[in-house]
């Protein structure tokens, strides 16, 4: 049985233990620059193995599992294109692809959607070992979006931990004449586990 993302904060996708929740309580007391997540599985069991083997092994069949799963799930409202997370150069040649775009690009397919895109200025350290604030600070000034945005963005990444990554992004987003950034992931990390 997967590990479905079934009651979740609407903004970050954290999962809920409370039925009456809709937010959580980061969401709550320090909102993101998103208005909204979709996360359709917690980054546990089965699912971290599959994000691993694709983020990692460069696993087509893992990339096209995790598309699937995503589309099952799919956001209410899309937006007018998606934007995948962006790689500092560098990185994407070590591992080969950026697994974000990979991902945006199918899922564009599948949605009838274009893509539009941002780079990563800042060579950063792996997010894996820090907490939310300092993925925040991490992130400081590490993307850039050049040109006019449409309305409404929806960013496309592999899995969210502490929200901070969308959080960057969309600022600039928004920054760029945006009205509106969403989120859609293929999973989410509890909160006890970020």
């Amino acid at each position: 049985m997967l590990p479905w993302n079934r009651m979740s904060c609407k903004r970050c996708a954290e999962p809920l233990t409370a039925a009456h929740q809709t937010y959580c309580g980061h969401c709550l007391a320090e909102p993101p620059n998103f208005t909204a997540t979709t996360a359709p599985l917690c980054y546990q069991e089965a699912i971290t193995q599959l994000v691993h083997d694709f983020k990692f092994h460069a696993s087509p069949r893992a990339g096209r599992l995790l598309v699937n799963l995503m589309l099952s799930r799919r956001p209410h409202a899309l937006g007018c294109a998606l934007l995948p997370v962006p790689m500092y150069p560098g990185r994407a040649r070590e591992r080969g692809f950026n697994q974000a775009q990979w991902l945006a690009e199918r899922l564009g397919e599948g949605v009838g959607m274009p893509l539009i895109h941002a780079r990563c200025i800042k060579h950063l350290p792996s997010q894996r070992s820090l907490n939310r604030k300092e993925r925040q600070q991490n992130l400081n000034g590490a993307f850039v979006v050049a040109g006019d945005m449409p309305e409404h963005v929806t960013i496309i990444d592999d899995v969210v931990t502490t929200g901070a990554t969308g959080h960057a992004l969309a600022a600039e987003v928004l920054a760029q004449g945006a009205k509106r950034v969403d989120v859609w992931a293929a999973a989410r990390t509890p909160l006890q586990k970020s």
